[in-house]
């Protein structure tokens, strides 16, 4: 699972969308997983899509369904886009590159 971890309302939560929360978050915003990967990061969305990635993704990482929508009412919806905007990159940047795997302290990154 390609996880995203962040603190989010009142502490650090997982974000992930497994292939059937992705089939859903298709569902309810009406757009394809690869349009929102690339136009997100740009800054070319709407509000429900953004509260639904962040809703659908802490419930595929591992919150219940009844407080992912509680948290992601109160602080996606409710709250400037400045704060669940770099959440909800970070879930679809996971989808479509998977996460970077951690590095150890003194290791020189792959990138150089």
């Amino acid at each position: 699972m390609n996880a995203h971890v962040a603190f989010f309302g009142d502490g650090e939560r997982t974000f992930a969308l497994t292939p059937d929360l992705i089939i859903e978050l298709e569902r309810k915003t009406g757009a394809g997983i690869g349009s929102l990967c690339l136009r997100f990061p740009e800054g070319n969305f709407r509000h429900s899509e953004l509260v639904e990635i962040i809703r659908l993704s802490l419930i595929g990482g591992g919150t219940t369904p009844k407080e992912a929508a509680a948290l992601a009412d109160t602080y996606a919806a409710k709250r400037p886009l400045s704060e669940p905007f770099p959440i909800a990159v970070a879930v679809l940047q996971a989808v479509w590159s998977g996460t970077p795997a951690p590095t150890q302290e003194g290791q020189a990154s792959a990138n150089g």
